[in-house]
């Protein structure tokens, strides 16, 4: 039995990186999965690769931004698997964030990237958790985990946007907690420092910016997996009194 048999879980933006990373894991210990994104191709195949593996997974596209995809979204889980006990808020407009991409110093970020981040960070966060609670309370309660980070906790400097949706996230983490846990609801949030994710890497970050991070870290860099295992925890029973956290996962980055 692994430690997620019997759960239901939807993961946002789980066609790449950290999302993919959650699913796969999620799914190997005994979770079915509602994988999500906007990519059609990248979902299937994430699906197929867990289906693949012994695991059960179905992809729905879905544009976070808007609520009528998210209501099909859950929809999805339940005519699928029967129930929703799990939901994990990783999806973020990571393409409007970094050098040259539009989030920025307050000043300076553009309208457009403004509102693309808070629209998957913030507005998308909002359409699942609105949907996703009713079924988690008729499932006789769930965990919602969302995927933070270290920007939500301490200044940045050049991810306004990002900034604020994290900051946001971090607010309404610690709201849904105390609002829902009479119903059996528990949220909480992992705050991820640095994770060297794919392709990613390499656009945002030179060598000499990788080596500074590697002198921060009181580990090692990160890696998505470290980000999924954390979310096994907070998703499973072993997490049942852990509710309202904010949980730092970055090599010790904020210790410092």
């Amino acid at each position: 039995m692994g430690r997620l048999a019997g759960k239901v879980a939807i993961v946002t933006g789980s066609t790449r990186g950290i999302g993919r990373a959650i699913a796969a894991r999620f799914a190997q210990e005994g979770a079915r999965v509602v994988v999500t994104g906007r990519s059609r191709e990248r979902g299937e195949e994430v699906a197929r690769e867990i289906q693949a593996a012994g695991g059960a997974a179905r992809f729905t596209a879905a544009d976070l931004g808007r609520e009528e995809d998210v209501r099909r979204l859950v929809s999805t889980a339940l005519e699928e698997f029967g129930a929703l006990t799990t939901l994990v808020n990783n999806a973020a407009a990571t393409d409007l964030v970094g050098p040259g991409r539009g989030d920025g110093p307050m000043a300076e970020v553009a309208p457009e990237a403004w509102e693309g981040v808070l629209a998957v960070g913030l507005r998308g966060l909002r359409h699942c958790c609105r949907h996703a609670i009713p079924a988690l309370i008729a499932s006789g309660g769930g965990s919602i985990v969302n995927i933070s980070a270290h920007a939500g906790a301490r200044g940045v400097p050049g991810l306004s946007a990002y900034t604020a949706s994290k900051g946001a996230m971090n607010a309404l983490t610690r709201s849904i907690a105390v609002e829902y846990g009479g119903q059996g609801i528990r949220c909480n949030a992992i705050s991820a420092g640095f994770v060297a994710s794919g392709p990613w890497t390499q656009e945002q970050m030179d060598e000499k910016a990788i080596l500074r991070l590697r002198r921060m870290a009181l580990t090692r860099l990160g890696v998505p997996d470290d980000i999924a295992w954390a979310a096994v925890y907070l998703a499973s029973d072993e997490a049942a009194i852990v509710t309202g956290a904010i949980l730092p996962v970055d090599a010790g980055l904020q210790a410092r």
